[in-house]
């Protein structure tokens, strides 16, 4: 090997090549944990009304450990998305010293029992609210398909001018909901949309006529409903269009409004 100049010279500079590269890499190492590359600027965007000033300098002070090329940008947008109200949280590096956070709030439509509150994706969450919302009330795991239905529900409803303000779903996926925490509407499985949009339409030239608040509405029947009286008064009225009856029973113990029944 030594009589060989060639292969002397070859591994020269080999060796010169790593010895270059070895270089390079700590040039480059300290280069990224250097001092002279701190974040200097962090631009916070996003529709923001819950989450307050003071929360995100918190995490900006107590959180936000690295330079400008280690900063952990997961574990940066899971400390974001620890406080109360964000659900979704985007972090970017922009170059050279400013860090991008864009933040999502969620938007709370219903309370889920006493649990929490849910967002207009079905997704629960903990946070404190002073606003007048509605209560879903279901089995775990159902809480989108409430958001859902609570939504086409008002769609349904919005021509009586009234607002559903508690809805239940049953174990056997029945549903019941109240009315201007006055009127409890008993709905069912089968075709819920379907009852209260024929109900919604009857209302008008039927109910709308009674003279006497009622108190409970049964729309589990294929021509009509049932209404409870907080007194008894025999009464039978056409329900427009479908040459059915609105049947009026007496008034009696209410169901529990925690159980939907079929």
């Amino acid at each position: 090997m030594w009589n060989k100049p060639q292969l002397l010279m070859w591994f020269a500079n080999l060796l010169t090549a790593l010895a270059l590269m070895l270089l390079f890499y700590s040039l480059l190492f300290l280069a990224v944990h250097s001092p002279l590359f701190p974040v200097r600027k962090i631009k916070v965007d996003g529709d923001l009304t819950h989450v307050t000033r003071e929360q995100l300098q918190y995490v900006i002070k107590n959180e936000l450990k690295g330079t400008f090329f280690t900063l952990d940008l997961d574990k940066t947008r899971q400390n974001f998305e620890k406080l109360p109200w964000v659900r979704q949280v985007e972090v970017r590096r922009r170059w050279p010293d400013r860090l991008e956070v864009n933040i999502e709030e969620h938007k709370a439509v219903a309370r889920w029992g006493t649990a929490g509150l849910l967002n207009s994706h079905g997704e629960k969450f903990d946070a404190a609210s002073g606003d007048h919302l509605p209560v879903l009330e279901g089995p775990d795991g159902t809480e989108k398909i409430m958001v859902e239905g609570f939504q086409r529900l008002k769609v349904a409803l919005a021509p009586l001018g009234r607002t559903p303000t508690k809805l239940w779903l049953s174990e056997r996926r029945a549903w019941r909901f109240e009315l201007d925490k006055q009127l409890i509407v008993e709905v069912g499985r089968d075709d819920p949309v379907d009852r209260v949009t024929r109900f919604v339409k009857a209302y008008p030239s039927t109910l709308a006529l009674l003279q006497q608040p009622f108190e409970y509405v049964d729309l589990r029947y294929p021509n009509g409903f049932a209404v409870r009286l907080p007194s008894y008064h025999p009464i039978e009225k056409p329900v427009a269009g479908k040459g059915s009856a609105v049947k009026v029973v007496p008034s009696v113990a209410k169901p529990k409004a925690t159980k939907a029944s079929a």
